[in-house]
């Protein structure tokens, strides 16, 4: 079952100018593909786009694709997006087709929470994220918005590793090593020239 229902047009024309064409006219162009059946071009309200590709749960949330042109809806897992490195807008969406049935293997963001009141961090330390992500291995129904990592416990030196993880019921993070996401690091300390270090290097820089 999706989420979020999208309207989209076939995309008869393709190359350079047309997606031009397409951007200044306020659309997106894209692709759904996968599902053993042919790649489908399609373009797509831009505004629309935009506001959905700020919510977190778009990026792992099925979504039904309703191409006018096509027949049936299309089930789909946003897949990659493309952006503009000036302006910072979507230029370009790929879609996935799956069912809520199909297993998947989706990239999620990794949430510490409770880092602000830790023995290491009250005691000066610094919250270091290894990982902002974790590669998950799921149903397409059963994906997680993000994984919270909860980091109450720890004091300076402490890492939490993949191993660790209480992760939702049905969704796998495979791992070949055990690897920390995230460490509280001892606090950083300037060190201060002494007067005598001073004076000897001032000694050294007028020779």
């Amino acid at each position: 079952m999706s989420d979020y229902t999208i309207e989209a047009e076939l995309r008869e024309k393709t190359g350079r100018a047309d997606t031009r064409r397409l951007r200044r006219a306020g659309k997106i162009p894209g692709v759904i593909y996968g599902g053993g059946k042919p790649e489908l071009p399609i373009v797509m309200d831009a505004l629309t786009l935009s506001k959905l590709l700020d919510q977190e749960h778009f990026h792992t949330a099925i979504v039904a694709i309703d191409v006018k042109g096509a027949r049936g809806k299309n089930e789909a897992l946003l897949k990659d997006v493309q952006y503009d490195p000036l302006k910072d807008t979507a230029t370009h969406i790929d879609f996935f087709r799956v069912s809520s049935e199909s297993i998947v293997d989706m990239e999620v963001p990794v949430h510490p929470i409770n880092h602000e009141k830790c023995p290491g961090v009250v005691a000066g330390g610094i919250l270091e994220i290894a990982r902002h992500s974790l590669r998950v291995h799921c149903r397409a129904d059963a994906i997680p918005d993000h994984i919270d990592i909860d980091c109450s416990k720890l004091a300076v030196g402490d890492s939490i590793h993949i191993n660790e993880l209480k992760l939702p019921k049905g969704v796998e993070a495979p791992h070949d090593e055990d690897f920390a996401i995230v460490t509280i690091a001892a606090p950083r300390v300037e060190v201060e020239a002494t007067p005598a270090a001073t004076e000897e290097a001032g000694e050294a820089g007028g020779e």
